[in-house]
């Protein structure tokens, strides 16, 4: 489960340099940088859900 966050983590984070990177794209930047966002929240979510449920 956490080598696909990361994996997800990595992505997010290239995709929202090159959505920065070109003028045009920055709508893709700012999708990036939710998409992190929401992922890093959603890893936090699981890993205390998995200390509770030990």
């Amino acid at each position: 489960m956490w080598t696909v966050l990361i994996i997800l983590l990595v992505l997010w984070v290239v995709l929202s340099i090159v959505g920065f990177t070109f003028q045009g794209l920055l709508w893709l930047g700012i999708i990036g940088v939710v998409l992190f966002v929401g992922t890093v929240i959603f890893g936090f979510v699981r890993r205390s859900a998995a200390r509770r449920s030990s």
